[in-house]
């Protein structure tokens, strides 16, 4: 099904898309964007996307009882075991995902369109980023370019130059090394 894909968006994007390949082009960082369906789910994406080349991410936009706030992005088949994920980002209480208006409210996007991206729009500095290290070894990332009928290829250390250029310096955490949770 890759043929559902296209390396050139042939509607306009949206002006929040706009600003953020203005600042990937600032930053020259070489990203390509391909259009989709929607995508809501990994399972979506997986089944959409064909032979895409690079890392297929997931977010989670997570937050504690004392409202701290984490974008996670991880390899889409990572388990994430948040009992472990809160003790080394010692959150206040248990982890739980935060609701859609929270989300457009931090980072400027729906449900299903939760990406790295999205840090561009959280001026106020309320979410710490974390990313999984093994996303540093892939040759690509693929992202939601702030909507989710699209997908923005760009290289790990892009990503963290986007990320640092953001004040989003993320947190890089071995994924494969957290602990069980298990008390």
């Amino acid at each position: 099904m890759s043929s559902a894909m296209s390396a050139h968006p042939p509607d306009p994007a949206t002006p929040a898309e706009e600003a953020l390949f203005q600042q990937l082009d600032t930053l020259g960082v070489n990203h390509v964007t391909h259009r989709h369906e929607p995508l809501f789910t990994v399972e979506e994406s997986q089944a959409l996307r064909g032979t895409l080349p690079g890392a297929h991410i997931k977010n989670l936009f997570l937050r504690d009882k004392k409202k701290n706030i984490w974008l996670v992005t991880t390899l889409e088949d990572r388990q994430i075991d948040l009992k472990a994920l809160r003790k080394t980002l010692q959150a206040k209480g248990n982890l739980s995902f935060g609701n859609a208006e929270l989300l457009m409210e931090v980072l400027g996007v729906i449900p299903g369109a939760v990406t790295p991206f999205g840090v561009q729009n959280d001026r106020e500095g309320r979410a710490t980023m974390v990313l999984d290290r093994a996303i540093l070894d892939h040759a690509l990332v693929n992202a939601h370019p702030l909507r989710n009928d699209r997908t923005t290829a760009i290289a790990p250390n892009d990503l963290l130059q986007f990320l640092e250029a953001q004040q989003h310096t993320p947190v890089i955490l071995d994924f494969e090394a957290l602990g069980t949770g298990d008390d």
